[in-house]
């Protein structure tokens, strides 16, 4: 593993807050999941940056090292990302003569560039993919991205210790993908509780999905197993071989054979957001991208006329009370 900006701010953050837990909070994300990641620092590093005990964390001698530079970087990739964003310039309020997009995956991201395509046919546009929100964010923060647009878990927003700005384009119940004469597939919606003996499959990802996949599933009363991480392909083969069930969206469009159907109740949800640097010439133009990503997710979700039936019963979820409010 290389050594990133993003690890010199967990490292920074744990430092700050004297402890992996509250770190965490600060950063959103679980604390299992930064404890992972503070191991792969380490082990890229050579040695443990931190004495941990039940009095909280402390930097070693290396740690100490470490933090002197990150203390150096970070301000400097900031300046950095300030002289770009003026640089970089925008043409008018309502637009700009190149987009430059990150994007995990699904349908949001297509519709907004052919939104924008069709708006401005002139305009350069580059889209960059990742699975990790905060690889996307690191490259916003830099200055290679204008755009962010994303998902995360439940009620989660993207870690404000970027300084982004981060608002929510829709939030959603997540479905599980099946074969269409799976025996829990006949009806609007299925019951995480039926499902206790499937193995599973779901994408690769940094947040905290799939500690929250665990808990729903403690709540259903039964542990999962172990989730097979996978790209989109590989989760649509085993759902069509019958090997697991995977996770997914619901704009998500499912081949012949399969249908994806929202858990019941709604324990697990899905928050579709855009973000971009307030200080950027992206952040006059914001507005405008918004207003297309809404409609990208609506001109979606049409798709599935059984999730917008099962939408009425759940109107917290959904876009239409984001645009309402």
């Amino acid at each position: 593993m290389n050594l990133e900006l993003r690890h010199l701010k967990v490292v920074c953050a744990i430092a700050e807050t004297g402890s992996v837990t509250k770190a965490a909070s600060l950063l959103g994300l679980a604390q299992p999941a930064l404890t992972a990641q503070l191991q792969r620092i380490e082990r890229t590093l050579g040695g443990p940056l931190f004495e941990r005990d039940r009095r909280g964390a402390r930097p070693t001698a290396l740690g100490e090292l470490v933090l002197s530079r990150a203390r150096v970087l970070l301000p400097a990739m900031k300046g950095l990302q300030d002289e770009a964003a003026r640089l970089a310039g925008a043409g008018s309020d309502n637009a700009m003569s190149r987009y430059r997009i990150g994007s995990i995956g699904g349908p949001v991201i297509g519709g907004m560039v052919h939104r924008l395509s069709v708006a401005q046919p002139e305009a350069q546009i580059t889209t960059h993919a990742s699975y990790y929100v905060d690889d996307l964010a690191t490259m916003v923060l830099a200055g290679k991205l204008d755009y962010a647009q994303v998902g995360v878990c439940g009620d989660a927003i993207p870690s404000a210790d970027y300084g982004l700005v981060w608002q929510t384009i829709a939030v959603d119940g997540v479905c599980v993908l099946m074969q269409e004469d799976h025996p829990q597939a006949k009806g609007v919606e299925v019951d995480l509780a039926e499902l206790a003996e499937e193995q599973w499959a779901g994408g690769p990802g940094g947040g905290c999905f799939g500690d929250c996949f665990a808990a729903a599933c403690a709540r259903a009363g039964f542990t999962p197993r172990r989730i097979l991480e996978t790209d989109i392909r590989g989760c649509v083969d085993m759902a069509e071989s019958g090997v697991a069930l995977a996770l997914c969206q619901p704009t998500f469009r499912p081949p012949a054979g399969l249908v994806h159907l929202p858990i019941k109740g709604a324990p697990l949800r899905w928050r579709q957001v855009l973000g971009w640097h307030p200080d950027s010439p992206a952040a006059q133009v914001a507005p405008r991208l918004m207003t297309m990503a809404r409609d990208a997710y609506l001109e979606a979700s049409a798709r599935n006329p059984g999730y917008l039936a099962w939408l009425e019963d759940h109107p917290h979820l959904g876009a239409e009370q984001l645009t309402a409010a």
